[in-house]
């Protein structure tokens, strides 16, 4: 079975809807390190789509800049999501925003806005979709630390964090920088078994 591929002129450029992005996020086929040239062309549609949309759209846009990362970028978004509204009416355009209750401005509400904003922070912080095979025949995965962090959080500090591989990570950073962290792991299998640990260096 063969599959035509085709650029598409869209009537709505800056829909809020991005599900020919997958690949990026949720899915793991698209990386900013592992394939450069799809991770561009992801980024030069999220240009074209613009940065507006309702709350379930922005923080979905958080988690695809966070995977390229792009952590000013996410966090950007990050702030018009959880900018104070009181726009309860079905409105699609304009329409992000944190009710004082903390739901999410669809409108009315989306769960889904919550959980992905959330999902966006922890990916600024730690990714690790990416797979290999190790040494020793294995498939292990890449702890990607603070690959997307934002200059708003130059200094701070998260525990629990969850890592594929069944890993519980704990970061502390100052100055943009690792200080230190701990890696646990929570099936029993040593973190040196292959697995790797990248790190962005900012400057």
């Amino acid at each position: 079975m063969s599959v035509a591929y085709k650029d598409l002129n869209s009537n709505d450029p800056h829909h809020r809807h991005v599900p020919h992005l997958f690949a990026l996020h949720p899915g793991r086929q698209i990386t900013a390190l592992g394939t450069p040239e799809l991770a561009n062309a992801a980024r030069k549609t999220l240009e074209l789509r613009g940065d507006d949309g309702t709350g379930w759209s922005i923080a979905w846009k958080e988690n695809f800049l966070a995977r390229l990362r792009a952590g000013d970028h996410a966090h950007k978004l990050l702030s018009y999501q959880l900018r104070l509204t009181s726009q309860t009416e079905t409105v699609m355009a304009d329409a992000r925003g944190t009710y004082a209750n903390l739901f999410d401005a669809h409108p009315p509400f989306q769960i889904d806005g919550n959980f992905g904003a959330v999902s966006g922070m922890t990916e600024m912080l730690l990714q690790s979709m990416e797979s290999y095979t190790s040494g020793d025949g294995q498939d292990a995965y890449i702890l990607d630390l603070l690959p997307a962090l934002p200059s708003a959080w130059p200094d701070g500090f998260i525990t629990g964090l969850k890592a594929r591989g069944s890993f519980e990570v704990s970061l502390k950073w100052k100055g943009e920088k690792l200080l230190g962290g701990t890696i646990k792991s929570l099936n029993g299998e040593p973190f040196k078994s292959g697995h790797q640990i990248r790190l962005k260096l900012k400057g």
